[in-house]
């Protein structure tokens, strides 16, 4: 965790920003929780536990900024609240998401299942592809599994 922090901070002084305490405890709680879904309110409550005197407004600006510098991702699921995750290291592409619409829960699938698609959109309709977003919205295996029990 260390050297993602680290690697974190060289994007920021890249980008010629500094690696606050605030942009650091930031950071730190998006790092501990990665497979969440954090909406802002979520990582300002978890960030007021490491530095209570941190306000909302500097968490927000904090998760646009790691946004513009590609960092993070902003989603959104549909129901009207952003999300932050953690971009993978090295990844080109963004990840895609499996929402359960019985229970809520998030997957993620890490492979681009979209390679095909973007050459087609790229040459049919001279569009230069830079990232996409897929978000099936099903029932997942667990639901399906707590179904088939009571059956």
């Amino acid at each position: 965790m260390e050297s993602r922090i680290e690697r974190i901070k060289k994007q920021l002084h890249g980008a010629s920003y500094k690696l606050t305490p605030q942009r650091e405890a930031t950071v730190m709680v998006l790092l501990e929780n990665e497979e969440d879904h954090l909406s802002a309110e979520d990582v300002f409550l978890l960030v007021k536990e490491r530095a209570p005197e941190i306000g909302l407004a500097t968490v927000y600006r904090t998760l646009e900024l790691l946004t513009e510098l590609k960092i993070v991702d902003k989603i959104n699921f549909g129901d009207g609240v952003a999300r932050y995750d953690l971009r993978q290291e090295g990844a080109t592409r963004f990840h895609h998401h499996l929402i359960c619409i019985e229970c809520g829960s998030v997957d993620e699938i890490q492979e681009d299942l979209l390679g095909e698609v973007e050459k087609i959109v790229e040459t049919r309709f001279q569009f230069t592809v830079k990232d996409h977003w897929l978000t099936f919205h099903g029932i997942c295996k667990r639901c399906k599994q707590k179904e088939n029990k009571k059956k």
